[in-house]
């Protein structure tokens, strides 16, 4: 483990590896140790080891998929939210699509094969830390024929990086915001804070460059992310208001 200055822990990205192969983890804590302007924090083998070093609020969790004998992916979300805003890149040596698309639908924000050189790990981590995926092409083809389906061409379509931004918990507001609950719902619902949900709003108007819930709802129903309930009976509601959504909303 690396002690920063206090002056270096404002500029330094603060990391925790979770692997457990011990040489590869030890070769790769000496690599992050070297690398100017980030500070290994924590390393974990197993998942309790993973959720203890979560607290340390690293800003970047380097996760192996395959962890003391059980997949990563099946405790992800829950180590996501014990991180806070800790964003994940996976380390792998599977080179399996749909194993990696996954990652990315729990909220992975980067997936890097462990053959991979070092130079391609630290920029995947800039590039993380600094709000950007980190996707192979391969990857990203998937991601896009997933949200749009097989018979359209998401190549041509230029906000599939911007959905595919979205981590799972931003998609579960966006459903709940779709069936017309307010925050106080939402953050009963699941389990979290308002201001919690004041925070994943904020990130999911900035991810999908849109103003207010009545923006949101509309690009959601417009790109499929969500749908609004529809109303057993009763008029269609007009078009400035719709599911009980306005812009003052």
């Amino acid at each position: 483990m690396l002690n920063a200055t206090s002056e270096a822990a404002v500029r330094d990205i603060r990391i925790v590896l979770v692997d457990d192969h011990d040489l590869f983890s030890a070769g790769l804590c000496l690599l992050i140790q070297q690398e100017p302007g980030m500070v290994l924090v924590g390393r974990a083998r197993n998942r309790s080891e993973a959720f203890e070093r979560a607290l340390l609020r690293p800003d970047i969790i380097l996760l192996d998929l395959g962890l003391d004998n059980e997949c990563s992916l099946d405790f992800l979300p829950d180590l996501m939210e014990a991180a806070g805003n800790a964003h994940v890149v996976v380390l792998t040596a599977a080179v399996d699509t749909d194993l990696h698309l996954r990652a990315v639908t729990l909220g992975t924000r980067g997936v890097l094969l462990k053959s991979q050189p070092p130079d391609s790990l630290f920029k995947a981590i800039r590039k993380v830390h600094g709000g950007e995926l980190w996707l192979t092409r391969s990857l990203v083809s998937s991601v896009m024929s997933r949200v749009f389906g097989s018979g359209s061409k998401p190549t041509e379509d230029p906000e599939i990086l911007k959905i595919a931004n979205l981590t799972a918990r931003e998609r579960e507001v966006i459903t709940l915001i779709a069936e017309g609950r307010k925050n106080k719902a939402i953050a009963d619902r699941l389990c979290i804070s308002e201001r919690t949900v004041g925070h994943y709003l904020s990130s999911i108007f900035s991810k999908l460059e849109v103003t207010d819930r009545l923006e949101l709802l509309i690009y959601a129903c417009q790109h499929g992310i969500a749908r609004i309930p529809v109303p057993a009976h009763g008029p269609a509601l007009p078009n400035a208001r719709v599911a009980g959504y306005s812009r003052a909303s």
